[in-house]
């Protein structure tokens, strides 16, 4: 059985929708008018145990609406979801010490106090043996190089000391299930980079099962084979990180660094030109002929250094995203001309 199973999953939420103005707020005392806002529609996935899934969207995708139902924070409105084995919005006991869920833009920790008082506090609600804590503590404060600063108050500590904490915080008791939402947003890159860490050799470790979402896409390359992509409430994506490339990226990325700096002037003045910074320059290539054009270039200048990458994830990401609204707005167009 997998560990995290979702079916059909929907959630619509009703918003109230307030006129302008005084008369608006007025009339709204009598009767209010509501809205319903499709969140999650008709999402389906699966995550087995042990796997490390990105789950990538723009911002208003559902993200975090699906993160929270699968923590039982919110209720579905229509589908199936498991998780271990568990119904998320019964909001078992049993449930809740399965998993952790840990957003980057909300804080665990109480701000005035040692992160250590806060790690005790969660040892009584988890019941944590006192041995288990100890261990459990003393290994992720060592995996994350943070012992020197567990008696000083969390209000002292900078962001990315923060975000450590609010990890351990949300790791003391073994949890089977992470769903973490951000967990680097802000950060600078030396943080990020431990975050990763810390994360990557975690789940080595543990075999934890780890739902990552994330805008960093770093932090997805880095940790992630298999991404979900979900946008307007869809789910547009499911399967390897590398799919998305070949499926979508029809260039490749040439750079060439020229010797003793001289740059061939006609090079730059190349329609495919993407930044010239001298001595090297940047061309975007379509995929099917790349390698022929940089076996050329090499045969005929003095070429130092050549590299021949795909596009960068994020670009090709948003790209998706891109043509997808554009099929949606097409659609909207076509149902409005008939």
């Amino acid at each position: 059985m997998a560990a995290i199973s979702v079916r059909q999953l929907k959630k619509v939420y009703k918003v109230h929708q307030k006129g302008q103005g005084l008369t608006g707020s007025i009339k709204s005392l009598f009767r209010r008018q509501y809205k319903h806002v499709q969140a999650v529609d008709g999402v389906s996935f699966e995550v087995e145990e042990g796997e490390m899934v990105g789950f990538l969207g723009p911002n208003g995708a559902g993200k975090t609406t699906t993160l929270k139902i699968l923590s039982g924070l919110i209720y579905p409105t229509e589908g199936e979801v498991q998780v271990l084995g568990f119904i998320p919005s019964r909001r078992d006991n049993a449930y809740r010490r399965q998993f952790a869920l840990l957003m980057g833009q909300k804080n665990q920790l109480w701000w005035d106090l040692p992160a250590v008082e806060s790690f005790r506090l969660h040892k009584e609600i988890y019941s944590i043996e006192d041995a288990k804590f100890e261990r459990v503590q003393g290994e992720l404060t060592e995996l994350l190089d943070v012992r020197d600063l567990l008696h000083q108050p969390v209000r002292e500590l900078s962001l990315g000391e923060r975000m450590k904490m609010e990890l351990i915080a949300a790791l003391l008791h073994s949890p089977s299930i992470l769903f973490l939402d951000e967990p680097t947003i802000g950060l600078d890159v030396v943080a990020q980079t431990s975050i990763r860490k810390c994360l990557r050799e975690y789940n080595e470790r543990r075999k934890v099962t780890i739902l990552l979402t994330s805008h960093y896409m770093q932090d997805i390359e880095s940790l992630c084979e298999r991404v979900l992509v979900i946008n307007d409430g869809k789910l547009i994506h499911d399967g390897l990180l590398a799919d998305i490339l070949d499926r979508l990226a029809g260039y490749k990325v040439l750079t060439l660094r020229f010797q003793n700096g001289r740059m061939p002037e006609e090079l730059t003045q190349r329609a495919d030109v993407v930044e010239v910074r001298p001595p090297q320059v940047t061309l975007r290539l379509p995929k099917s002929t790349a390698a022929k054009e940089a076996s050329r270039l090499l045969a005929r200048y003095d070429i130092s250094d050549l590299s021949v990458e795909d596009p960068p994830i994020e670009e090709v990401i948003a790209q998706m995203f891109r043509a997808r609204d554009g099929m949606a707005e097409s659609v909207v167009r076509t149902r409005d001309l008939s």
